[in-house]
C-alpha cells in the first residue's frame, strides 16, 4: 500500500487570461460574424476611451487592461461608419460577447 500526504488546497489568485478587453461579435448560434472593415468605439461616461478595427474572425481587442474596473460603451460601426450595435460592457470582465 502506498501512503500518500494529504495537503490542503491552496488559494491561488491567477491573472486574467486576456490581459486586453476583448470583445467577440457571434450569430445567436455562437459563429462568429464576417467583420472584415468594422470597428469600434470604447468610451466612459461620454469620454472615448479607445477605438480598435476587428479582425474579419468578429474579435476587436481594446488597450485597456482586465479585468475591467468600471463599465464602459461600446459601439460597433461599419467601415462607412454606420452604428450597428450599443452595448454595456460592466465592470469586473476580461471578455465581452455581442450576440446577434
Amino acid at each position: 500500500m502506498i501512503r500518500t500526504k494529504l495537503t490542503k488546497p491552496v488559494s491561488v489568485r491567477q491573472a486574467p487570461i486576456f490581459p486586453r478587453l476583448t470583445v467577440v461579435w457571434v450569430q445567436i448560434n455562437g459563429v462568429p460574424f464576417n467583420t472584415t472593415g468594422f470597428f469600434a468605439r470604447l468610451s466612459r461616461g461620454g469620454v472615448l476611451v479607445d477605438t480598435a478595427r476587428f479582425d474579419r474572425n468578429g474579435v476587436v481587442r481594446f488597450n485597456v487592461a482586465t479585468l475591467t474596473r468600471v463599465a464602459f460603451t461600446l459601439r460597433v460601426f461599419s467601415a462607412s461608419g454606420i452604428l450597428f450595435r450599443t452595448r454595456i460592457i460592466p465592470a469586473g470582465v476580461e471578455t465581452f460577447a455581442i450576440i446577434g
